[in-house]
C-alpha cells in the first residue's frame, strides 16, 4: 500500500471518531443541563420525605387528641 491510502484511511477513521466524540459531548452538555433543571423543580413539585414524616407526625398527635376528647365524652 502506498502512503497515499494510508492517508485516506487515516484521516476518514479519524474524522468518523472526532465526529463521534463531538455528539457524546453535546449528549453530555444536554444530559447536565437536564440534570440541572432536575435539580430546580424538584422540591417545587415532591416533599421531602422529612417534611412529610414531621407534618404526619402533627396529623396523628392532633387526632390523637380528638380521640381522647371523644373516650371522655359523657353522652356516649
Amino acid at each position: 500500500m502506498d502512503q497515499t491510502l494510508l492517508n485516506w484511511v487515516y484521516g476518514g477513521v479519524m474524522t468518523a471518531l472526532g465526529w463521534f466524540g463531538r455528539v457524546l459531548w453535546e449528549a453530555d452538555r444536554e444530559l447536565r443541563q437536564d440534570l440541572s433543571k432536575l435539580r430546580e423543580d424538584l422540591p417545587k413539585q415532591y416533599v421531602a420525605k422529612d417534611d412529610y414524616r414531621e407534618d404526619v407526625r402533627d396529623i396523628k398527635a392532633m387526632l390523637e387528641k380528638i380521640f381522647d376528647r371523644l373516650e371522655t365524652k359523657a353522652d356516649k
